[in-house]
């Protein structure tokens, strides 16, 4: 009998925008999902889709370091939006494609526990530490959790938290054997916009400290980052749109940048 594989894929919101698109992603993680050898977590995002929201209720979408500047109005738009909307289109395209699919936040029985950032950014917070056991609960039941990037604290703080910082915790949390950045982009870009196979951590450092790798990938490096200092041994960033692309990197194959111990 295979031994059970750990894996969590992480979903930008761009590639939950389309409906073709979430569908086909749907059918793909469910795939995954029913495998005897797999225990699949997925975290997701939903940048776009707040963006949108907020710009029709005529709320400016404001950003500090690549993180969003969350008042009272925008928490509630968080809610709504990514815990709400994003979260159940997602979890209803997996049903429909045959998953146990369970829609969670970060609040959730403390699934993932943030700490407020500064009060520059408002209700923004970093993860510090996420419950490794509900997940473990729920995927050893058959279940496939599926994690909105929102967060808590013991004080009953609601927090909007980066999602790919959110991945990056649940999968060490977790024990994932390998944390999977489904992305709008081939990989991550060398100096000369080539994408990159492999990169050690000080590697992908120096693409950041060089003003190579800036905005959105420079927060999944970030993450990415964390998540190896937490024991994670494999991190990829790959394009969505690939076909079969987590099934095809469970197989060995080579898509999108590795980043390895």
């Amino acid at each position: 009998m295979s031994a059970v594989r750990k894996l969590l894929v992480k979903l930008g919101g761009t590639l939950l925008d389309e409906e073709s698109s979430r569908t086909r992603l749907a059918r793909e993680l469910a795939a995954l999902a029913a495998r005897s050898d797999v225990r699949l977590v997925v975290v997701h995002g939903g940048g776009k889709q707040m963006t949108r929201f907020l710009s029709e209720r005529g709320i400016e979408s404001r950003f500090i370091g690549g993180l969003r500047v969350t008042t009272p109005e925008v928490i509630d738009a968080v809610l709504k939006v990514f815990a709400g909307s994003v979260n159940h289109q997602l979890v209803a395209s997996l049903v429909a494609a045959g998953a146990g699919a369970v829609g969670l936040t970060g609040i959730d029985a403390c699934l993932t526990e943030a700490e407020h950032w500064n009060e520059e950014l408002g209700a923004v917070g970093r993860p510090v530490r996420a419950n490794g056991a509900l997940l473990d609960l729920l995927t050893g039941s058959g279940y496939l959790p599926v994690v909105a990037c929102v967060a808590g604290d013991r004080q009953g703080n609601i927090y909007n938290v980066n999602a790919d910082q959110m991945a990056a915790a649940c999968a060490a949390a977790f024990g994932a054997a390998e944390l999977i950045f489904l992305t709008d982009v081939a990989g991550v870009l060398n100096g000369e916009g080539k994408p990159c196979a492999s990169l050690s951590r000080a590697a992908s450092q120096r693409l950041i400290d060089d003003g190579v790798a800036t905005g959105g990938m420079r927060a999944k490096l970030d993450a990415a980052h964390r998540a190896l200092d937490s024991g994670v041994p494999r991190i990829v960033i790959a394009a969505g749109a690939e076909d079969r692309v987590a099934a095809r990197l469970l197989q060995g194959e080579s898509i999108g940048t590795a980043l390895v111990q």
